[in-house]
Formats: C-alpha cells, structure tokens, sequence
C-alpha cells in the first residue's frame, strides 16, 4: 500500500432511537445557541422535527433556524447561513438531513468565522484552514453521500455553473446521529439513487493504483457486494431495517476516508457530474448512473487487470473460456443491467437534458482527474456525453 495519514475526528452513534437517547447530552457540551439546519420540510411531515426539537429544548437550547437547503446546495445559501450562525452567536450547527443539508453547513461553519472569500480562498482552490469552524453536528434521514463523517462538501456556485467539492478534515462534525428507521420515510427513487451513490463513491476509489492486492481494495470489494445485495432487499422491501441500517453504514465506509488509505483514486466520473449539475441541476445520484457504465467503457481496457477482477470478485462471473479482456468488460455490462434493474435512469435525456443543454461547453468546464486509467481529454469526456444522450 502508499503511505498515508488517516484522521477521523467524528464520534457516531448508530442505532434505532439514538437521537431521542444522546442528542440532549452531546449537545449540552456546546453555548445555548443551537441553529437547526434542514431542506425542503419532509423532515416536519416524518416526525423527526419534532424529536429533535424537544431534544434540544429540554437540553435549554435556544433554537434557531435555517430552512430551505436545496439539492445541490449553492454558495449564496452557504453565505445566507453564516449571516444567521454571526448574527444570532450560533455556538453549534445541527445539520439535519442528508448530503445536501450536510455539506452545506460544513461550508456554513467556515463562511461564519472567515473573513476573506470563501469561495475563492477553499472552492475555487485547495485552501488551509488554520481557523476554527463553528461547531457541527448531524443528524443523518437520508443515507449515500457519506459527508456524516468526514470534512467534504460540494458546493455549486450558480453564477460561474461551477460545482466543487473540498474536503477539509476541520469540518468534520464533531458528533454524528445514525438512525436507519429516520430514512424509511425517503422516497423509493431518493434511497435508490444514494444507495447508487454509495456504489460510485467505492468505485472510484477501487479504479485506481495501486492495483496489487492491498487492504483498501479488500474492504470496497465486500462493501460492493454489500450495497448491491442490500438494495436489492431494500427495494423488495422499503422497511426492511437490516437492508437500510447496513445502506446506512456502507454509505459511511465509503467515505469516512478508510477506503481511500494508500490509494490513488479516480473520481473523473464524479467531475463530469459535478459540471452536469451545475449546468442543470440534476440529481446527483442518478447522473453518476448514466455516466459510468459508458465511462467504465471507455477506460475497461486501460484498467484491465482491476475491472476483470471486479468481474469475478463483485459480480460473481464466471471465468472459464473468458479472456481477462472478455471479462473486464462482462463486469462493465453487469453493473449497467444493474442500474436498469434498481431502476435508475441510463440516459441522460431521463435526466431532463435535452438537445439545447450545452454539452460541449459543459464537457470543456469538467476538471481532468489526474487518477482515472483512462486518462481523458475534453473530447473523450464530451464523447462519453454523447454516448448517454
């Protein structure tokens, strides 16, 4: 394995009724001024509101709150959020929610302390956080991103149509809530699409050097077979608790940083997705559907040593009159007849885009991962478009 430095500053706590047992206690730890961060509402419908309002009530909170954090959330709300945490003396940052609400507060706690601009200081490029952020908790209803545990956000700022993600270790929340029984009431094509999530997230890892047998590549292999076979019950079974607890869980393995130790990584599919989204706003989950099987596609031969094994390992193919070409790509078409059978999209017209959306100013704008097999160029990334359209 390469060297590396591995820091996990996050304390969780997972399991059914963890945030009516522990929230009052972990947050008695921080000032009276708590602000209560969530999206579009569900959570008021769902019960959750309620549970973790009295929590922090009879822990003698005063609650503020910051409301409406979208999909894709986008710096202006980043910067509406630090008004509110510098204006009411916010002492802790509940982020309640999924990916979208948790990465947006991560942003929030340093947009509150920092005095320059954010964004060009620690989006724009790779910054160093040598202040301390408002503290954060979380309380995770919809499981995929893996942002709970560790310092990430991605951010889109609308007016340059440019989506970044940063992680930043002093971002992690300093406590986390897990409760697999909070995402039962997320939509069938919302838990499906972050289970895929998950999934991406381990494959961009596992498609990279080294490719020797190491601990990393172990561990996302098991973690593949893992979300594959626990979406599928999810799917039989929406309140299946074991299948959600462990979706749950994989999401966070993904990317509380373990599986990246001594690996390169890739993550070129994410780049294209991240410009996708900027441009039009797509869900993540299932933009990451429709790219990667023709990403995959293009780089199988490049990568093949580590795609024929993800073939037998993950996928269960069987080796006999296959070459380890044949069955680099026989993995490949494994995981597209997956995605059509979870129900995701595979093109990108599902995704609402049509012939007037600008692919090849968006394929221009994509970063180029210096990690993928394939190492492409601007062209390849707009042909990879055009083969999804």
């Amino acid at each position: 394995m390469n060297n590396f430095i591995f820091e996990n500053a996050t304390k969780v706590i997972f399991g059914k009724g963890c945030v009516k047992e522990y929230l009052r206690c972990l947050s008695s730890h921080y000032g009276p001024n708590v602000l209560l961060a969530y999206g579009g509402g569900s959570i008021k419908r769902n019960g959750v509101y309620d549970e973790v309002y009295k929590a922090l009530r009879d822990a003698g909170k005063n609650i503020f709150e910051f409301s409406g954090i979208m999909p894709n959330p986008t710096y202006a709300k980043v910067l509406e959020g630090a008004k509110l945490v510098r204006e009411n003396q916010v002492d802790l940052l509940l982020a309640v929610g999924g990916g979208s609400v948790m990465d947006c507060c991560k942003a929030v706690s340093m947009a509150a302390v920092y005095q320059g601009d954010l964004w060009a200081d620690f989006w724009a490029r790779p910054g160093v956080v040598d202040f301390e952020p408002v503290p954060l908790g979380m309380v995770v209803t919809v499981s995929g991103t893996g942002s709970e545990c560790n310092g990430g956000a991605v951010i889109t700022n609308e007016a340059l149509k440019i989506k970044t993600g940063r992680d930043y270790p002093k971002c992690n929340a300093r406590f986390t809530l897990m409760d697999p029984a909070y995402t039962f009431s997320v939509p069938a094509f919302q838990m499906v699409s972050g289970g895929f999530e998950t999934l991406s997230h381990i494959m961009e890892i596992y498609f990279s050097a080294p490719d020797k047998e190491n601990v990393s590549d172990d561990i996302a292999e098991a973690l593949m077979r893992g979300v594959i076979r626990d979406l599928r019950a999810a799917i039989a079974n929406r309140k299946d608790y074991a299948a959600r607890s462990n979706l749950m869980w994989e999401a966070t393995m993904a990317e509380n940083r373990i599986l990246k130790l001594g690996k390169q990584t890739d993550f070129q599919c994410h780049m294209m997705e991240h410009q996708l989204g900027a441009y039009t706003n797509c869900n993540h989950g299932a933009g990451l559907a429709v790219l990667h099987p023709a990403y995959y596609r293009m780089i199988c031969n490049a990568g093949v040593k580590k795609f024929a094994r993800f073939a037998v390992r993950v996928w269960d193919i069987p080796t006999e009159n296959k070459s380890r070409e044949e069955l680099a790509h026989a993995g490949v078409e494994a995981l597209a007849d997956f995605i059509k059978e979870i129900g995701l999209p595979v093109t990108l017209r599902e995704l609402g885009i049509t012939e007037e959306t600008p692919l090849e100013e968006i394929a221009n704008s994509v970063p180029l991962a210096p990690g993928s097999y394939g190492k492409l160029t601007h062209k390849d990334v707009l042909a990879i478009f055009r083969e999804c359209f």
